[in-house]
Formats: structure tokens, C-alpha cells, sequence
């Protein structure tokens, strides 16, 4: 049996073309590329010594290599970055208000993806900026606006679980791929908070070892873009309108058969 084909609803349409789901794979693809790039580019110059980097730092920091001749590459691979994260869950809250996705349910979740949205936007705009006002020229703000990209992403990902969690609660049964969404993100959320927490603790104490686990970090963050590509795929599946609240609350189809319970406002099932 299908996802969602419980009880006869909703069944799978044919799957559609769409376009948008390939927004987060081109972030997914364009910020490793850049990763790549840079740290391929040191390795073959032979590690050099920027002049950004502290008396016993023998591993440079991307923020080092991007200071230096690829800081064109990190400014736009930062800032094509910015915009799929940003763009990925604006078109995931569009996808669930038109019906292409699991529709939010009660009015605390739509808060939530609003929070998610403003707060990516205000990471992307931190990791546009790092990339601009370089370590070597700007290291004061520099590391502002590293701790903007990484603060806004952090409670970008918070509510993005927090929304998920809530549509699991009320769909898991019916949409299994929303589950495993929803812990995927959450444990990515759980590792990136331990290691900016790490990153942040070995900055002033080891340099060699903070640059490590920034490189760790950035790499996972592809991972994280990666997600929303899963999230948005499924809109293929339904056409307009077939995900929408009000066909699960006014009768054709049902939510364990507590609507009650799904939402604050809205007739029972």
C-alpha cells in the first residue's frame, strides 16, 4: 500500500514535473563544490601559511583560504548557497499551502515555518557577508556574521524540526517519508549544535582543531540542503490542491479520526 492510501485517501497522482525541487540540489551541489575547490586549491599550493592564520596553525580555515586568491569562488558559492537555503523553505511552506505537501494543521506550525524561513534568511545573509568582509581584512566582522550564519541556522533547523514534529504527530502514520524527514533533521540539528558549541570552545584554545570541525561542519551542512530536496520531491506525487487542510478536515479523508485533536479550530470528524 502507498503512502496515504489509507482508507482510500489520498492516493498518489502521477508524478509531475516540477521544477523547484531542484533548488536545494543546486545548493546541495554548489557549496561542496566550493569546499572542494578551496581546500583541493591549499592542499596543491602545498599548505601554504596564509597571513590570517595564527602562529602554530598549520591547518587553514576556510575563512583563511576564501581571504586569499578564491575569495571570488567563496563569494559566490556563499551566496548561491544563501539563496537555495532560503528558497527551499520558502517553496516548502508554498508547497504545503497548496496542496503539494502535508498541509500545516493548526496555525502554531505555520509560525513555525515563518521562524524557519526568517531565520535561514538571516543565516544566508550572515554567510553572504562572511564571505565578503574576509578574515584577512575584516576579522572582526567576520567572525560576527560567522556567528550570524551559524545562530541562524541553528534556530532555522529548531524550527523546522519543531513544525515537523507537529505534522508527524498528526500525519507519521499516513506519510512515512515525513518521519523520516523529521528525525533526519533532528539529529542533523543535534550534531551541528554539539559542534558549533565545540567549533566555538577550540577557537581561542586550538586552532588546528577548530579549523577540523569547522570543515566538518560545513560539510554537513550539505546534507542538510540535501533534506530539503527529499522534503520537496514528494510534491511530485499530488497535484494541486490534493494535500489540502480543508480536505482533511471537512470529510474526505480523516486523521486517525480525531480532527479534533489536529487542529484548534474546525469540524469534527
Amino acid at each position: 500500500m502507498n503512502e496515504g492510501q489509507r482508507n482510500g485517501w489520498p492516493r498518489k497522482s502521477h508524478r509531475h514535473h516540477i521544477w523547484y525541487i531542484w533548488i536545494p540540489l543546486a545548493a546541495a551541489v554548489m557549496w561542496p563544490s566550493t569546499l572542494l575547490a578551496m581546500l583541493i586549491t591549499w592542499l596543491a599550493q602545498g599548505r601554504p601559511f596564509y597571513v590570517s592564520m595564527s602562529d602554530g596553525q598549520t591547518i587553514a580555515y576556510i575563512s583563511d583560504i576564501g581571504a586569499d586568491i578564491l575569495k571570488p569562488l567563496f563569494i559566490v558559492g556563499s551566496s548561491i548557497t544563501a539563496a537555495g537555503f532560503f528558497l527551499s523553505l520558502s517553496i516548502e511552506r508554498w508547497a504545503r499551502h497548496d496542496g503539494r505537501l502535508v498541509p500545516n494543521m493548526r496555525r502554531r506550525e505555520k509560525v513555525m515555518s515563518s521562524l524557519a524561513i526568517a531565520w535561514s534568511f538571516v543565516g544566508g545573509v550572515g554567510l553572504i557577508l562572511l564571505s565578503i568582509f574576509d578574515t584577512k581584512r575584516h576579522e572582526t566582522l567576520h567572525r560576527v556574521f560567522l556567528l550570524v550564519f551559524v545562530a541562524g541556522t541553528a534556530l532555522s533547523a529548531i524550527f523546522t524540526i519543531i513544525e515537523f514534529r507537529w505534522l508527524d504527530k498528526t500525519f507519521g502514520y499516513m506519510f512515512r517519508k515525513l518521519r523520516v524527514a523529521y528525525i533526519f533533521k533532528a539529529i542533523y540539528a543535534t550534531v551541528l549544535i554539539v559542534l558549533a558549541i565545540a567549533f566555538g570552545i577550540l577557537l581561542g584554545s586550538n586552532q588546528n582543531a577548530g579549523a577540523v570541525v569547522e570543515w566538518v561542519i560545513a560539510f554537513l551542512f550539505t546534507f542538510y540542503l540535501l533534506s530539503f530536496w527529499y522534503d520537496l520531491r514528494q510534491s511530485r506525487d499530488y497535484s494541486k490542491g490534493e494535500l489540502t487542510r480543508e480536505r482533511f478536515v471537512n470529510g474526505n479523508g480523516h486523521v486517525d479520526g480525531h480532527a479534533d485533536e489536529m487542529v484548534e479550530r474546525g469540524p469534527q470528524m
